[in-house]
């Protein structure tokens, strides 16, 4: 019983870290809409696959040392035994817990060369979306509240 109670908990906790990872040009966040846009006409110089190296916000140690300590303090069979491997075992799920936010937010992305009418060249990463963008196509640079994607130019 104690052992199906504990992998739910830590199959949560992966569920919800791997919930919180969206970077993705297709995605607009709430607070960027109904906001002026810069826009700048560029073409594609080229294109290449990146990962973005994920968070490490301490929410996932926070959550695998509380979840290992508990696990862990149960699993001694006197008070001060209890008490040791309770610490042990919250280092030990602390330290899974960051390992398995950082894994649970990693993202495929790309990282785009483009080349501005007036000669500049620019290098932005964004998250991999549904649209493929390809050396020498025309593509608009789309600058909201500091976050900036590239999609394709309208014909």
């Amino acid at each position: 019983m104690k052992t199906s109670i504990r992998l739910a908990l830590i199959l949560s906790v992966v569920g919800a870290l791997a919930a919180c990872a969206s970077s993705s040009p297709d995605v607009i966040k709430r607070g960027d809409t109904q906001r002026m846009a810069q826009v700048e006409d560029a073409v594609v110089l080229s294109v290449r696959d990146v990962t973005v190296d994920g968070n490490q916000s301490g929410t996932g140690a926070a959550v695998g040392g509380v979840v290992g300590a508990i696990g862990g303090y149960g699993g001694g069979s006197g008070r001060a035994e209890s008490q040791v491997l309770g610490i042990l075992a919250g280092v030990a799920g602390a330290a899974a817990g960051n390992a398995i936010e950082r894994f649970a937010t990693r993202e495929d992305a790309v990282e785009i060369l483009v080349q501005l009418k007036g000669g500049e060249r620019r290098a932005i990463v964004q998250a991999k979306a549904a649209e493929k963008l390809a050396p020498g196509d025309a593509v608009i640079i789309v600058t909201t509240g500091g976050k900036v994607r590239v999609t394709k130019a309208p014909k």
